[in-house]
């Protein structure tokens, strides 16, 4: 099981270890794919690295009307009393599957559309109330008690007006699991789960969404729930989804690099871990279905994406160096951090306000010259490299002198080619970036 890490920043096995949250974003899950297809989505996750699966159990695409692959509707009766067992046994089995695979599922129990009146309903029926959440969350509870289960309040929607909703379902989670499992909440586009439950109880981490537009900035969001008290994990679990090349609309060019900066911004201000996501997948698209937001190929099609690998060497960089300690620290930048779509950012690892790091990272979205402060950096001699988050490797660019302040620019200029700088201390002798000592 997870649980929280002592210093309240991370998330950790019970052993200790670290656990990032590398999460792709498959929402339809457990409604559109039968079990071979499952199959084929989970081993392609695991292989390349993901940590964690984010689907829905009571989905967002008509996901009470609609029969799921097997022919399973979840409440036949529209009474949560009265679930299908059949539909739940399709969930078991994808649960199952994906710890077979080393994945966690972050479980969403309902799409947000099926629970009390909000913003986008008004006047309409819905499944889930304050009388029957209790319920639900604590079926859900038992049956997945000794699973490797993230639960995930919220389903895109905010919390105004259905919070007592949330609250009873968190309760019932807890009841039917003993509290063994951690709680969170994905609030809708913009917005963040601590605008509405960081006071709550059951709220072990906060979640932002971001949102779509290839010109947000979820830095900005990040440092925002970093900084509240008490203290709590947080990072982004929806930013930006990837368009392949030849169909990306020109509202939203969201392509790996977007996927990219959203990523490396996140986790440098201080994020736990981050989520990816493509239109095609998280809804499960195949013909002859009608897709949703502009998308032309299948799930299968987009199992690939180079976004998709990218986003693992995120992990595996933060994961070559101490991670636990890790802090964000844009302190580090004496002069050219910039704010906007090129901002540089800067996390090491240590103690605020004291010169005890041994490493130090700058994300560049794109080529510029920066001030680093590497005084913060007791050690007389730095191991400079520079990593490359489109493929992966690190170039060593030698040993230097420690100076205090430096000034540094990435080895190319290209249009979108970014680059994180990792200075060492010499001492601490770690590996190249990207790969596990």
């Amino acid at each position: 099981m997870l649980r929280v890490s002592d210093n309240r920043r991370y998330l950790v096995h019970d052993d200790g270890q670290p656990f990032f949250f590398l999460g792709d974003t498959a929402w339809e899950l457990f409604h559109r794919l039968n079990r071979a297809e499952a199959d084929r989505y989970l081993e392609n996750r695991a292989a390349k690295g993901f940590t964690a699966i984010q689907a829905v159990v009571l989905s967002e695409l008509d996901g009470l009307e609609t029969p799921n692959a097997n022919g399973d509707l979840p409440f036949p009766t529209m009474n949560v009393d009265e679930p299908n067992e059949a539909y739940f046994a399709h969930v078991d089995y994808i649960v199952d599957r994906a710890a077979s695979l080393g994945l966690v599922v972050a479980m969403l129990p309902s799409w947000g559309e099926h629970v009390g009146v909000n913003w986008c309903g008004a006047g309409r029926e819905y499944l889930l109330d304050a009388n029957n959440s209790y319920r639900f969350g604590r079926f859900l509870g038992q049956r997945y008690a000794t699973k490797p289960i993230i639960w995930v309040l919220g389903g895109d929607r905010p919390g105004t007006g259905v919070e007592d909703v949330w609250n009873q379902m968190a309760a019932g989670i807890q009841a039917g699991d003993g509290g063994r499992g951690l709680i969170s909440y994905h609030p809708w586009g913009g917005n963040q789960s601590s605008l509405w439950f960081h006071d709550a109880w059951w709220l072990d981490f906060n979640m932002s969404q971001s949102g779509h537009s290839p010109t947000s900035t979820n830095y900005v969001m990040i440092q925002r729930d970093y900084r509240l008290t008490p203290v709590k994990p947080c990072m982004d679990a929806e930013p930006a989804y990837e368009y392949p090349a030849n169909d990306m609309p020109e509202k939203r060019p969201n392509d790996a690099f977007a996927v990219r900066l959203k990523g490396y911004w996140a986790i440098f201000a201080g994020a736990f871990g981050h989520t990816y996501g493509t239109h095609a997948i998280w809804q499960m698209y195949a013909p002859p279905r009608q897709p949703l937001w502009d998308i032309h190929h299948s799930w299968d099609q987009a199992l690939d994406l180079p976004g998709a690998q990218q986003v693992v060497y995120l992990k595996n960089l933060m994961l070559s160096r101490p991670f636990l300690t890790r802090i964000p620290d844009q302190l580090l930048v004496r002069s050219g951090m910039a704010w906007g779509l090129d901002h540089v950012s800067t996390t090491r690892d240590g103690q605020p306000g004291l010169s005890n790091a041994t490493y130090l990272m700058a994300y560049f979205p794109k080529s510029r010259r920066v001030l680093l402060n590497t005084g913060r950096i007791s050690g007389e001699e730095l191991r400079v490299w520079w990593f490359n988050p489109r493929t992966g490797g690190a170039d060593d660019a030698g040993t230097i002198t420690n100076t205090g302040t430096m000034e540094f620019a990435p080895p190319t200029s290209g249009e979108k080619e970014d680059w994180v700088l990792v200075l060492d201390d010499v001492r601490a002798n770690y590996p190249a970036p990207g790969r596990q000592g």
